[in-house]
């Protein structure tokens, strides 16, 4: 089985692929994150691959072009050796339409002679169907199935095998096999022409992509960080976003497994816009000079949540979509047989009060920047900080979406005080009418009950729910918000208490230790980067920086960061790569940076 730590991440800001060491693309979801991968081995060997072989060789090391999505892979043969080029381009290298996404790989000879063949077997409808091949030929090939569709252009000679697209060639220094992958609707490949583009245009596009992505990070504030992985963090968190909405996707993922064993191991789909996940990531991202991805993640969120303020979604499809129930797709085995395999998620409606906060808190920091919340965007912001005054006191899911009897979770209270403070400081920085004794009052009774109901005063600990003993990570981001100081005595206690019920392996933590009727889960690393935040915030900077350089060494050689790692193992578990675990990275570096 291939570990998720051989995965490389591929990305055009609309869709995602992962690419195996041995130069297997084993997922592909195009045009969009959350359509239905055109490639699914990644959760089953059946499911459609597309993959390289080298005569007599082998696939070797691999690296990004820097600044970029662009992967090489060295391809070794016994009189020769070839690299591998694969990219989603940033653009359709045959069509402008914004819904024609495609995939490309590029074989080129380096040394001697290379014999190479690039086999590619899609799949439809989650994997299930076996497309409707058409040679065209001259190298074009389609495939379609229902509203799905196709097109592979190739060399002269492509063919079919049965129900597999094969490329191949001999390749000498200089020369090169291209093999595009490119989504069309199936009546758009009826009219496909018969001659194939030249391949010009396909180098070219490889070259736009990879101009595209360095002009992008190097934008990127904090050079000195770029060393530490920050900008590598900060270039994943671009690639989730979905261009043409702004939304941000949690991960490019479904249904990878965060248990190790047990009949539920924690499946679950994150291919979408969770309204947390984007606007941390949005503010790390703000911090690091791209402000045009907060801002479009803000118009999203608008639009999205539009005149229902005080019902917004704990996430939202790419598109802007509410309804995303969640289906169990039989048909497939799983990863590493984790079952079930997952489309949608039953956690959207869900009532997680955190969201009031996350959404004012971006607000807030927008507006230091000069751009306070204009008449429309303050009705929806007032509709919110009013419902955060209305619901702060009611139980809720949290943040880690607990889908057992809702519970008064501390971090969601914390959150709403942060909507309920913001909201105040917004309308007094930008002389708009609001209740403001209204939202005072509400405001200081939420930070009476946290600290009178979170706190156990006789462990000198923060705990998970009011009433709870459990202990939970998420109240470690208390200081970050400014409700407490980080060397207040109540945030040394509960460093010292977290780490001591959660820490499985140095510096590395569970979420919580509270049952919530699943098996075990691995360290979540987004976790240990609080923890170094915090220890950081407290001037233990040794501590701090042995934490963060622990949760660091998690990272893959391509620098990418999964949800959780088993700590007996130390493999990586849960959806890959993971925009909280990124922006939690690129928090505590910050953090640190800071300190120093």
């Amino acid at each position: 089985m291939t570990e998720l730590a051989d995965y490389a991440l591929l990305a055009d800001c609309h869709g995602a692929a992962l690419v195996a060491r041995d130069g297997s693309i084993d997922w592909c979801c195009m045009p969009r994150f959350d359509t239905g991968a055109v490639f699914a081995r990644l959760l089953d060997p059946d499911a459609g691959t597309c993959t390289v072989e080298v005569d007599g060789g082998h696939a070797g090391d691999r690296r990004y072009l820097d600044g970029t999505f662009v992967l090489e892979t060295r391809l070794h043969a016994d009189e020769g050796e070839a690299r591998l080029l694969d990219l989603m381009p940033l653009a359709d290298p045959l069509s402008p339409a914004p819904d024609h996404r495609g995939l490309l790989r590029i074989v080129e000879g380096v040394r001697g002679t290379v014999r190479v063949r690039i086999r590619a077997t899609p799949r439809f409808d989650e994997g299930e169907i076996a497309p409707w091949f058409r040679d065209r030929g001259r190298g074009l090939i389609t495939a379609t199935s229902g509203d799905d569709g196709l097109l592979c252009v190739g060399p002269t000679d492509l063919r079919l095998d049965g129900d597999t697209i094969v490329a191949e060639a001999t390749l000498r220094p200089g020369e090169r096999l291209r093999v595009l992958l490119a989504t069309r609707r199936p009546a758009e490949l009826d009219e496909v022409e018969d001659e194939p583009p030249p391949s010009e245009a396909l180098d070219a596009a490889l070259e736009d992509t990879i101009d595209g992505w360095r002009e992008w990070e190097l934008a990127t504030r904090h050079p000195e960080l770029a060393a530490a992985g920050v900008h590598r963090s900060a270039l994943v968190l671009k690639a989730l976003t979905y261009a043409p909405t702004g939304a941000m996707v949690a991960a490019p993922t479904t249904s990878l497994p965060e248990a190790v064993a047990g009949d539920e191991r924690r499946t679950w789909d994150y291919r979408y816009a969770w309204i947390r996940d984007a606007v941390l990531a949005t503010r790390c991202l703000t911090e690091l000079g791209h402000d045009e991805e907060a801002k479009a993640f803000r118009r999203f969120v608008d639009r999205s949540g539009a005149g229902a303020a005080g019902d917004v979604r704990v996430f939202y499809g790419v598109g802007g979509e509410r309804r995303l129930p969640e289906r169990t797709l039989s048909h497939l085995r799983g990863f590493d047989g984790a079952q079930p395999v997952r489309s949608g998620n039953d956690a959207g409606p869900q009532l997680q009060l955190d969201s009031y906060g996350h959404l004012l808190e971006q607000s807030w920091t927008w507006a230091q920047l000069g751009r306070p919340p204009d008449d429309d965007q303050w009705r929806f912001l007032r509709g919110l900080v009013d419902a955060a005054a209305e619901r702060w006191d009611v139980p809720d899911a949290g943040i880690w979406e607990w889908r057992g009897e809702p519970r008064h979770f501390v971090h969601s209270k914390l959150m709403c005080w942060v909507a309920l403070d913001r909201g105040l400081l917004l309308a007094e920085q930008s002389m708009r009418r609001a209740p403001a004794r209204h939202w005072r009052a509400a405001r200081d009774a939420v930070r009476e009950a946290v600290l009178a109901e979170g706190f156990d005063a006789r462990r000198g600990t923060f705990v998970q729910a009011f009433g709870a003993d459990d202990l939970d990570a998420s109240v470690l981001r208390m200081p970050s918000y400014g409700f407490l100081a980080y060397e207040d005595e109540r945030m040394l206690g509960t460093v010292a208490a977290v780490r001591a019920a959660l820490e499985v392996a140095p510096g590395r933590l569970r979420r919580y230790d509270a049952d919530d009727g699943m098996p075990p889960e691995g360290a979540f690393v987004a976790c240990s980067f609080w923890l170094a935040e915090c220890l950081a915030g407290q001037g233990r900077l040794d501590e701090a920086q042995a934490v963060y350089d622990g949760a660091c060494a998690t990272a893959t050689d391509l620098g990418l960061l999964a949800e959780q790692v088993d700590p007996a193992s130390g493999r990586l578990l849960g959806n890959f790569p993971l925009a909280l675990t990124h922006l939690s990275h690129i928090h505590a570096a910050l953090a640190l940076e800071a300190a120093r």
